[in-house]
C-alpha cells in the first residue's frame, strides 16, 4: 500500500515538474501581450490637451528663416516644412525653403545657399547634423541660431553640433510602440523583417529599438534590412520580392523606420497574389505620411503608422527659434506620438491624413507669442 502512494506521488510529481515550464512559459506570454497591448492603448488615443509650453518670449520682428529640407519626398519632412510655414506667418517672419533632394551633396549644396542668404535662423530638416558638420560650424561662427527635426536620436539642446534644439516625439517610444503592436497583433508569434538606413543615427537607434523589443516579447526577427530611404523606390520592389521567396509565410509582419518604405511594396505584394490586409504587415515607427493614412484607410499593405505631429512641430520649431532669437532657453517641449490604425484613423487630423492633434496647441503659441 505504502509503495502504491509513493509510486502515485512520484507520477504526480513528475506530472507537475513538466507541466512548470509550460505554465510559466504560457503566463509570460500573457504577461508580455498584456503589457504590449497596454503600451498601444495608450498611444491610441485622442490627444485633446495642450501639454506644451504657455510662456516664453513675444514675437521677435522682422526675420527670415531658411529650412533645409533633407528631402522633400518624404512625407514627414515635407510634414514639417508646412507647419513651419504656417506658424512663420503667424509669427510675421518670411521663409525660404531649400530641398536637399535626398542626397548629401544636395544637403550641403542646400546649406551654402543658405548660409549665402544670411538668415536670422536655419531650420535642419530630416538629416543628421553630424552630416553637415563643417556648414554648423560656419552656422555657429556666423551667430545664426540653429534647430532641427530628426537631427539625432536626442531631443532638446546639442552643444555639440550647436543646435540650440532638436525636436522629435521620444524615438524609442516610437520604436517600442510600433514593435509591441506587431507582437500583439501576431497574437505573440511575429516574424518579423526591419527596414532602417544606416545613413541617420536616428534610423539606427529606432530599429535597434525594435529589434530589442520584439525578441524581449519572444517574438523572432527574420531579417534586419539596411537599405537607404532615399532610394526606396529603386530598391524596395526588388527587395520585396526576393524577401517574399526567401522567408513565405514565416514573414508576418515589417517593421520599418518610416513610412516611405512601404510606398512601394504594394505592386510587389500585389503580383505575389497578396491582398491588402494579408502578411506581411506593414507597420512604420514614424512618421505618419498622407500616403501611409490613405493605406490604413484603405487597407492596403499597412496597418499602422506611429505617427508625429509634424504641423504640430513645425509650430515648435518657430517657437524656439523665437526663443533662440530672444536670448532665452529652448522651451523642454516633446511633442505627443500617435498609433494610427483603421480603428482610430478619422481621429486628431485623420481627414487631413495627418496626425493634427486638436489640442490648440495653434492658439497656445500664438497666445506666446503675442499675436
Amino acid at each position: 500500500m505504502q509503495r502504491r502512494t509513493f509510486l502515485k506521488s512520484s507520477v504526480a510529481l513528475m506530472a507537475m515538474t513538466i507541466a512548470a515550464p509550460v505554465l510559466f512559459a504560457g503566463q509570460a506570454r500573457a504577461d508580455a501581450m498584456a503589457d504590449a497591448m497596454a503600451v498601444v492603448e495608450k498611444y491610441a488615443q485622442k490627444v485633446t490637451a495642450w501639454d506644451g509650453p504657455t510662456t516664453g518670449p513675444k514675437a521677435q520682428p522682422g526675420k527670415t528663416i531658411v529650412v533645409l529640407a533633407g528631402d522633400l519626398k518624404n512625407g514627414g519632412i515635407l510634414g514639417v516644412t508646412t507647419g513651419v510655414e504656417e506658424a512663420a506667418k503667424a509669427i510675421g517672419w518670411q521663409v525660404k525653403v531649400i530641398d536637399g533632394a535626398g542626397s548629401i551633396g544636395g544637403r550641403t549644396a542646400a546649406f551654402g545657399q543658405a548660409m549665402a542668404l544670411k538668415p536670422n535662423g536655419i531650420v535642419i530638416n530630416g538629416f543628421d547634423a553630424v552630416e553637415q558638420a563643417p556648414a554648423l560650424e560656419q552656422a555657429k561662427a556666423a551667430g545664426i541660431p540653429l534647430v532641427s527635426w530628426h537631427a539625432g536620436p536626442v531631443i532638446g539642446p546639442d552643444e555639440k553640433s550647436g543646435v540650440f534644439a532638436n525636436v522629435s516625439t521620444d524615438a524609442m517610444q516610437v520604436s517600442t510602440a510600433a514593435a509591441d503592436w506587431a507582437y500583439a497583433d501576431a497574437k505573440g508569434k511575429p516574424g518579423v523583417v526591419i527596414f532602417t538606413d544606416s545613413t541617420y543615427a536616428i534610423a539606427i537607434a529606432k530599429a535597434d529599438k525594435m529589434k530589442a523589443e520584439i525578441e524581449r516579447l519572444g517574438g523572432k526577427v527574420l531579417e534586419y534590412v539596411d537599405t537607404p530611404i532615399a532610394e526606396t523606390s529603386q530598391r524596395m520592389p526588388q527587395l520585396t520580392t526576393s524577401l517574399l521567396q526567401k522567408y513565405g509565410d514565416a514573414w508576418t509582419h515589417s517593421l520599418a523606420i518610416n513610412d516611405l518604405y512601404f510606398d512601394f511594396m504594394g505592386p510587389s505584394l500585389a503580383a505575389a497574389g497578396k491582398a491588402g490586409t494579408d502578411a506581411p504587415i506593414n507597420v512604420a515607427a514614424g512618421d505618419g505620411s498622407e500616403s501611409a493614412y490613405q493605406r490604413i484607410r484603405a487597407g492596403q499593405f499597412q496597418k499602422v503608422t506611429v505617427a508625429e505631429p509634424l504641423n504640430l512641430q513645425g509650430w515648435q520649431l518657430v517657437d524656439e527659434l523665437n526663443r533662440a532669437i530672444a536670448g532665452e532657453k529652448w522651451s523642454g517641449y516633446q511633442s505627443p506620438l500617435h498609433v494610427v490604425t483603421a480603428d482610430n484613423v478619422e481621429f486628431d487630423g485623420g481627414p487631413k491624413n495627418a496626425f493634427d492633434p486638436g489640442n490648440g496647441y495653434r492658439d497656445g503659441y500664438k497666445k506666446i507669442w503675442g499675436k
